[in-house]
C-alpha cells in the first residue's frame, strides 16, 4: 500500500497511469464494452467490482487532464437521445470532473462509432464492472505543475 493513493488503483493501472505521456489518452468502460478488439495491442486492465464512477474518481485522484485542448474528457452519447442528454452514470463522472477542477464545458459527448475510432489511438483500456449502457469515457491527460 502507498499513503494517499487509492486502493481501487492496482499497481498495473498506477503504472499505465505513470507511464503515459501528456496527449495520450486512457478509457476507462462499462463491462459491455468492446475492449478486447478495439484494444489489440494496447494495455486492457480490469477493475473488477468496480463501477464507472468508483473507477473514474480513483484515476481522476492521480491523473492531470490536459489543459491545453478545450475538452479534455470524452463520453460516448447514448444512441437514439437528443443533443445534450446524459445518463445519470455520465453526469456523476462529469460531476467527478468538476470537483478534481475541470469544468463541464471540458467534457463532450462523442458519438458511438467516432468513440471507438478514438479509442483505436488511445493508450489503455481499464474495463470496470459498470453494467449501465454507454457507461465510456476517455481521459486526455495533462502536465503535473510544479506547484502540484
Amino acid at each position: 500500500m502507498l499513503k494517499g493513493i487509492d486502493p481501487l488503483l492496482t499497481a498495473d493501472v498506477l503504472k499505465i497511469l505513470c507511464e503515459m505521456g501528456h496527449g495520450d489518452e486512457v478509457v476507462v468502460v462499462d463491462a459491455n464494452f468492446t475492449a478486447a478488439s478495439l484494444g489489440a495491442g494496447k494495455p486492457v486492465l480490469h477493475l473488477s467490482g468496480a463501477d464507472l464512477g468508483r473507477a473514474c474518481q480513483a484515476v481522476l485522484s492521480v491523473f492531470p487532464l490536459d489543459a491545453d485542448v478545450n475538452q479534455p474528457v470524452a463520453y460516448m452519447k447514448v444512441s437514439h437521445t437528443d443533443v445534450g442528454y446524459i445518463s445519470a452514470v455520465q453526469e456523476n463522472v462529469v460531476n467527478l470532473v468538476v470537483k478534481t477542477g475541470g469544468t463541464t464545458e471540458q467534457c463532450e459527448a462523442v458519438e458511438r462509432f467516432a468513440f471507438y475510432e478514438r479509442v483505436k489511438t488511445a493508450y489503455a483500456i481499464i474495463q470496470t464492472s459498470e453494467m449501465q449502457p454507454y457507461a465510456n469515457f476517455i481521459f486526455k491527460k495533462g502536465v503535473i505543475s510544479l506547484s502540484e
